[in-house]
């Protein structure tokens, strides 16, 4: 069983009920079907047909927002169960208070974009947190025993996995000013790469056990998506989200990696494998 697609449709499902609620009468069928809605794609087999697609899902999210604007209009409430109802929710009040300046606020193309980044940054980050879970699960059942009779275990669980195999291998910040840090100097609007994956296999940081799957050793030891001003405000729901995932998944199957997996992590925006992750699923006798 191939895992990393059907991980990232579980991931696409979760965003479809927050970002657009996929409704049928709003023109959508179902994001398994229409798989380029809101995504950005970073490989063209067919750079025509792609083009085409990305031009039909940008329609059809234009005829949603263009149809609860008139309901706003109208007086009535758009759909705040998501996110483009709260954004348009939003953005139409701001208008309002500006005497109606179209200058003010987002266009709609800027709310495209909005629940495009939310899109994919939450099907994607989630679904690969989940699959490399489930790799380490695989190769160490003594932790998927510990995660099915205790949930709480699965915090730790994730935060060492976390660690492991961040979801973004490089954090890059510039420098607003000239810097000094103990004998390094840094100029103004110079670029900084921090190499989290480093960082996380540090032997000085985390022992001589540094590459081991070990979710005791720490609490919060890990350098997430960072806690300052420029974190990733979706973090506490792709967690959330990943723990409800996993919890439903441990419910129903033990799991073991195929002989026929191959091991190969590549980084492409975020930390991903090659070649999928193949596993042998069983399900539990209740």
């Amino acid at each position: 069983m191939k895992e990393w697609p059907i991980l990232k449709l579980t991931g696409c499902d979760f965003s479809d009920s927050i970002v657009v609620a996929m409704k049928k009468e709003e023109g959508y069928s179902s994001s398994r079907k229409n798989k380029h809605i809101l995504q950005a794609r970073f490989f063209h087999k067919d750079e025509q047909e792609d083009e085409a697609n990305k031009q039909r899902s940008i329609c059809i999210v234009e005829g949603i927002i263009n149809k609860r604007e008139k309901a706003m209009k109208a007086g009535k409430t758009a759909n705040s169960e998501d996110l483009l109802g709260i954004l348009m929710e939003s953005n139409f009040r701001e208008i309002q208070e500006h005497q109606n300046n179209k200058k003010i606020g987002m266009s709609a193309k800027d709310v495209i974009e909005e629940c495009k980044l939310f899109y994919l940054a939450g099907q994607e980050t989630t679904s690969i947190l989940l699959l490399w879970t489930m790799f380490l699960l695989s190769e160490h059942p003594n932790w998927q025993a510990c995660a099915r009779e205790e949930v709480l275990q699965v915090t730790m669980i994730f935060h060492e996995v976390l660690r492991l195999y961040p979801l973004v291998a490089m954090l890059n910040r510039a420098v607003y000013k000239d810097t000094q840090v103990g004998d390094m100097y840094f100029p103004a609007r110079v670029q900084v790469a921090l190499p989290t994956i480093l960082v996380h296999h540090d032997h000085e940081i985390w022992g001589d056990n540094a590459k081991g799957f070990d979710p005791e050793r720490f609490a919060e030891g890990i350098l997430k998506a960072t806690k300052t001003s420029s974190a990733c405000i979706g973090q506490n729901f792709a967690m959330m989200e990943a723990k409800i995932a996993l919890a439903m998944i441990l419910q129903h199957f033990s799991f073991e990696l195929s002989p026929s997996y191959a091991h190969a992590p590549f980084n492409i925006l975020t930390m991903q494998p090659q070649y999928g992750v193949h596993l042998i699923l069983r399900g539990l006798q209740c």
